[in-house]
Order: structure tokens, then C-alpha cells, then sequence
């Protein structure tokens, strides 16, 4: 990998590129980073790859420590289920906003984003276990428009850097357990006349059932058994 750029501009491809590696398990976790063979790996100095990483470390996808260095983030069971305890909590008052001030066009958005994810194939193969990329794409699409009526850039701010978390386990964990055999379909049915209907509690209640299910499930086929304890 060769950069060539202003050295913002490095600076912020580099922290791209670690970002994808970690959120996708490329990088393990807890896994020491050692920078000089990043830095020779992306062709790039020893500062820039120590910029990326300690903007990474905001992020809580890096562990910085003093005098050893920098690390990938360790994972855990017990983090991912307040992981989504937390993420239930920030998700519903951007419903609740949301539901509040969305108008007929949010409502005409939020049922074409339904429609889009029903008509999208989860698999991209027969036998292929784990939903397709573009089933997630159009799942996490339909989840944003959603909320894409509140009106709290900070809420939304959280909401997002605790969806990046949500999905570095999702990912991890994705190609050690199978896919499990829940009525998703009927899942976002219940949630999109909840939502068209403007019934914000129990919209919420269907979201934080949505949510923790996905994180007990990764839990109870065994992911726990390689998450750090």
C-alpha cells in the first residue's frame, strides 16, 4: 500500500485503512500494533501511523498505553451486552425525536427503506450462512432512516460511534457462528407499523428486543469462548 498525498490527507487514509482493519477483525483483539512495520507495510512515517492510532484510540478501537504502546481493543461478552444496553438507551430517544418531528416525507423514506430491505436477497448464495452485504447495507439503511428525523446532531453523533462498536463484534464474531434462525422479516414488520403508526413506546421496546437478541445470540452459539475474558 503506497500514499501519496498532503499529510492530512495520509493521515486520514491511514486512519481509514486501520479502521476498516480493525471493525472487521483483520487486526485481532488485543493484538499489539507494532507501528514501525505498519508504517514500512503502508509506505508512510512512523508519526503518521502514530496520528491514526491515537485517533483510534478516541474511538475506543485502539488501547493506548504508556511506554508499551498502542493495542486492538479486547472484546468481551460482559462489554458487548452493555455495549447494547447503552446503544438501546441512545436509540430510543433518537426514536423518540424522530417519531416526534418526522413528517410525511421521513414516513414515505422509512417505508421505501422497508420495502428495499424486504426486496434484497440475505443471501448471496444457497448455502452461505451469514446474511449477504448488501441484506446488511439494506437493514442498517432501513434502521437509520428511522431515526434520520431527530434532530440531535450529538445524539446522533453517539448513536453512530456506538453502531461502529456494534459492528466490529458483529463482523468478529460473523465468521465463527452461524446464522441463527430468528423471523427477521417479521421483526421489521412489527417495527415499520409501530413506526408509521407513531407508537414511540412501542417502537423502542421492539428496537431493544431487536438489538438484544442479536447480542445474546452471538453470546449463547459461543462466541464468548474467543471473546477476552
Amino acid at each position: 500500500m503506497t500514499i501519496t498525498k498532503s499529510p492530512l490527507g495520509v493521515i486520514e487514509t491511514v486512519y481509514q485503512h486501520l479502521r476498516v482493519r480493525l471493525v472487521t477483525g483483520q487486526l485481532k483483539p488485543g493484538e499489539k500494533l507494532k507501528i514501525s512495520l505498519m508504517s514500512d507495510e503502508m509506505h508512510v512515517s512512523t508519526g503518521v501511523v502514530r496520528e491514526a492510532l491515537t485517533r483510534l484510540s478516541a474511538e475506543n478501537l485502539v488501547v493506548a498505553t504508556p511506554q508499551r504502546g498502542f493495542r486492538v481493543a479486547p472484546m468481551s461478552a460482559s462489554e458487548l451486552l452493555d455495549l447494547t444496553h447503552v446503544r438501546i438507551d441512545i436509540e430510543g430517544l433518537c426514536i423518540r425525536r424522530s417519531l416526534t418531528l418526522g413528517d410525511v416525507e421521513w414516513e414515505s423514506a422509512v417505508v421505501g427503506a422497508y420495502h428495499r430491505l424486504m426486496h434484497t436477497p440475505a443471501r448471496d448464495g444457497h448455502r452461505q450462512a451469514l446474511p449477504s452485504t448488501a441484506w446488511y447495507s439494506a437493514h442498517n439503511h432501513f434502521h437509520d432512516t428511522i431515526i434520520s428525523a431527530c434532530d440531535s446532531p450529538w445524539l446522533l453523533k453517539l448513536r453512530g460511534q456506538l453502531h461502529v462498536q456494534g459492528e466490529r463484534y458483529r463482523l468478529i464474531a460473523a465468521s465463527m457462528i452461524h446464522h441463527d434462525e430468528r423471523d427477521l422479516d417479521d421483526e421489521h414488520r412489527h417495527l415499520l407499523d409501530a413506526v408509521t403508526r407513531r407508537d414511540i413506546e412501542l417502537t423502542i421496546e421492539l428496537i431493544g428486543a431487536h438489538f438484544l437478541q442479536t447480542a445474546k445470540g452471538l453470546i449463547e452459539r459461543g462466541a464468548d469462548i474467543w471473546l477476552a475474558r
